[in-house]
């Protein structure tokens, strides 16, 4: 693996910013609003957000879209070099799948404390894996409060 990616706090904010964009297009759908990208260097390569619903796919997740994307765009099947932002922590099969691509970084927003990977095992997670949690966490976990809330009026 490659050494530690360097990025500052208003560059993770930055980013933060796209994968929020990308929850937008999941809300547009009615679907739950989490987007995710995947940048190398200053370039995004890969993004995705949630189509659960308009593929009738419990794995279409946002960060399986923006892996695969990521993937394509490499012609490879590590990101050891890249960084995933994604507005809510990963679940297990989001983490298991990060592991699998050695992801250099995971940058998430809200925690998820009833499926997040977190609430089973931090090892699920490549050993070599930065995490950095509660970048912009308000706001999208005010996404996702505001988007359940629609759901029960």
């Amino acid at each position: 693996m490659a050494e530690k990616i360097n990025i500052s706090r208003s560059q993770d904010e930055k980013y933060m910013r796209l994968a929020l964009n990308e929850a937008q297009h999941a809300l547009a759908k009615r679907e739950v609003p989490i987007g995710a990208i995947v940048v190398a260097g200053d370039r995004v390569i890969g993004r995705g957000h949630n189509l659960v619903e308009t593929l009738c796919d419990a794995t279409a997740h946002a960060e399986m879209q923006a892996i695969t994307a990521a993937m394509t765009t490499l012609g490879g099947k590590y990101l050891s070099d890249c960084t995933l932002y994604v507005t809510v922590e990963p679940c297990v099969m989001c983490g298991g799948a990060l592991a699998w691509s050695q992801i250099g970084r995971v940058v998430y927003g809200a925690k998820d404390p009833k499926r997040g990977y977190s609430t089973y095992s931090e090892r699920i997670m490549h050993p070599k894996t930065e995490v950095v949690a509660g970048v912009l966490g308000e706001e999208c976990e005010a996404l996702m409060s505001n988007f359940f809330a629609s759901l029960r009026k």
